[in-house]
């Protein structure tokens, strides 16, 4: 439980008593029902499954071989392997995979010569075993079985389902380099440092394809919590603070306690809110992502403009409210469509915050709340402080929202201490951190 909590999993008190009363009911001889069992038990969504899978095979292990830990590393040994992996993928035989996952790390992907530095490298053995090779192979064993269809009918779902398998025997292989590593050196430790998060835990800058598309997915489920969220803290503030001054003197005609408090009430009022977004580099996944989620929250909000820039500064309002029915394609819309650049492809803080200041300064105004998304990194150019103090004059709020660590600040070329003076800069690497803050920052 420890392990899934530390990787953002929300299990309290009745989710662990419902996973008592579940692995009760199902017992302990059977591996995959327990699992199962604890997957119904503890998981609010299916995001959440690879992680806990792979958290799962770390503290429930297979068994394995005393034979596997003496498997020789010779090319020969390495043939036969591979020959053998062909049949079992062939079979789509999982026991069989299992056992020579164990075999292939236990011959091919040991490290080290001490008793303190051995360990097993998932993707050593993966690199000389190399299984994706072994496609054709299987794809024409498969035609020659009896009962085989037509090729041509089935040749694109045949190559699938065979990538299928190498994929799953790969998986095999990091689950047992993980088992291994977990027996000298803790399964705690290695469930820390070693077990991927899940989506809205990977930290932007490091992030890839995959990772950002996943991110992607999450947008609207998180944009509704969000904004039940907000609704809520809007419907509180609606009620008013307490007026002391008249509560006090409505208190004397009962002794001097206050039995009806007077409130002074608020009216209701929407925030306008403003993105000015650093698109590029690998902030531009960051950037990217919580354009969506804004576009997701417009509702929340009286207005909402976003501005993005590399050099130069654009308006990209309209590109975000279209880009809603395609969000893997909006930076390269905005890239396309938006002018952000003027006579080099680097990014330029002083000169895009003083374009910005100059040219949209009616964005700003005693309503508006300024979100910055960027590292505030200036490829040795001048900051320009000035400009951003009079964006921060001007609005009622200015927060920078920041993907580096707080230990990176100020090194190299960044400005961000600088800049940490004038307006509040808080450290954003992941999406469960940006709702989080969004949440907390955005006045109601």
């Amino acid at each position: 439980m420890a392990a899934l909590r530390a990787h953002g999993f929300g299990i309290g008190t009745g989710e662990t008593v419902d996973a008592g009363h579940a692995v009760e009911a199902v017992g302990f001889t059977d591996r995959e029902r327990v699992r199962e069992a604890l997957a119904a038990t503890l998981l609010h969504g299916e995001g959440q499954r690879p992680v806990f899978d792979r958290v799962f095979d770390l503290y429930f292990p297979l068994g394995h071989s005393a034979a596997a830990e003496t498997y020789t590393n010779t090319p020969a040994d390495l043939a036969a392997l591979r020959d053998r992996l062909a049949d079992a993928l062939t079979a789509g035989d999982g026991a069989a995979l299992d056992r020579l996952a164990a075999e292939a790390v236990g011959g091919f992907g040991g490290y080290g010569s001490g008793p303190r530095s051995d360990g097993w490298s998932s993707y050593q053995t993966l690199a000389r075993l190399r299984p994706e090779t072994l496609l054709a192979r299987v794809r024409e064993r498969l035609r020659a079985a009896p009962g085989a269809e037509e090729p041509e009918f089935t040749e694109r779902l045949l190559d699938d389902e065979i990538r299928r398998r190498i994929e799953e025997f790969r998986e095999r292989v990091a689950t047992e380099a993980r088992r291994r590593v977990a027996e000298r050196q803790g399964r705690d430790a290695v469930a820390r440092r070693a077990v991927a998060g899940t989506a809205d835990t990977v930290d932007f800058l490091l992030a890839g394809r995959a990772q950002l598309d996943e991110l992607r997915r999450t947008v609207r489920p998180l944009a509704r919590k969000l904004a039940t969220r907000l609704a809520a803290r809007r419907r509180r503030a609606s009620r008013g603070e307490i007026d002391l001054r008249r509560t006090l003197r409505r208190s004397l005609s009962t002794g001097g306690v206050p039995v009806r408090p007077v409130l002074r009430r608020r009216p209701p009022r929407r925030p306008e809110l403003v993105l000015l977004c650093d698109v590029s580099g690998s902030v531009a996944g960051f950037a990217q992502f919580t354009m969506l989620l804004v576009q997701a929250l417009h509702d929340q909000f009286s207005r909402v403009r976003v501005f993005t820039f590399v050099n130069r500064v654009d308006e990209v309002t309209g590109l975000i409210a279209r880009g809603s029915a395609d969000p893997a394609g909006l930076g390269d819309r905005i890239l396309a469509e938006a002018e952000l650049t003027g006579w080099h492809g680097q990014s330029d803080y002083g000169t895009a915050l003083g374009e910005f200041a100059d040219r949209y300064a009616e964005a700003l105004g005693p309503r508006t709340v300024v979100f910055v998304l960027g590292d505030a990194r200036t490829n040795g150019s001048d900051p320009n402080l000035t400009a951003l103090r009079r964006i921060a004059d001007r609005a009622r709020r200015v927060h920078w929202l920041n993907p580096e660590q707080p230990s990176l600040w100020g090194t190299g070329d960044s400005v961000a201490p600088a800049y940490a003076d004038l307006v509040e800069m808080r450290p954003c690497r992941n999406a469960r951190q940006l709702g989080a803050l969004i949440g907390r920052l955005l006045p109601v």
